[in-house]
């Protein structure tokens, strides 16, 4: 039987049950800017603030746009809710008492995940890395995340799990040809299933077994 050596997480939509206050935020801002563009906040999920930016907000016209959008986004992400998907804390726990290293991989940037640890002061300690959009050049769908955070934490793209929620992300993770676990909490089943190996809702029914029984369902 493989075993996996890595577990992967996203973020947003992952770890934490947020993208629905994201999409609180970023429909306000898409709806206001890009009017003509509806649905867009839906399209950059998984991509980094820099990224954004660039693609929809660029041009010196812009740029006071872009001031007020970062910082009315500090500003709520700092007054948002961090709650853990069900299951998840337990689940990391039992993956790291059987040796399997763990690391966070995420498009927000490190004062998003200064946030973070105020809210969770217990965070950091549940992952052997986190990396944040300040370690790669290319966001994802690129596989760069993913390889420099296998690399990170010692692990080979076989021997990696990847759980990913959004579109960008998962194809992120089939493109670092690692073994993706797609959680339907962002995206309908229909779209999650794919680009991704094994599906799931949360965390409650997983653990280090199951895992490894998932792991080994199929090739990758």
């Amino acid at each position: 039987m493989r075993l996996p050596k890595a577990a992967l997480f996203d973020l947003d939509g992952v770890i934490f049950d947020t993208e629905c206050q994201y999409d609180v935020f970023w429909g306000a801002q898409c709806r206001k800017y890009h009017p003509e563009h509806p649905g867009l906040e839906q399209e950059i999920k998984g991509q980094t603030l820099v990224q954004i930016f660039d693609r929809h907000f660029s041009g010196d016209d812009m740029a006071g746009v872009r001031e007020q959008i970062t910082a009315g986004l500090n500003d709520f992400e700092a007054q948002m809710s961090y709650d853990y998907l069900p299951g998840f804390e337990a689940f990391v726990a039992d993956l790291r008492r059987h040796g399997v290293k763990t690391a966070v991989v995420t498009s927000s940037n490190r004062p998003k995940m200064e946030s973070v640890y105020h809210a969770r002061p217990g965070f950091p300690h549940l992952f052997d890395a986190i990396l944040t959009s300040e370690d790669f050049t290319e966001s994802k769908p690129s596989p760069q995340c993913y390889l420099r955070a296998a690399e990170r934490v010692g692990a080979m793209r076989e021997e990696s799990v990847v759980f990913e929620d959004s579109i960008n992300g998962l194809r992120s993770g089939q493109a670092a040809k690692m073994f993706v676990v797609g959680l339907v909490t962002t995206n309908p089943l229909e779209k999650v299933a794919p680009l991704s190996d094994v599906q799931i809702n949360d965390f409650q029914r997983m653990d280090y077994t199951t895992l490894c029984t998932l792991f080994n369902s199929g090739a990758i």
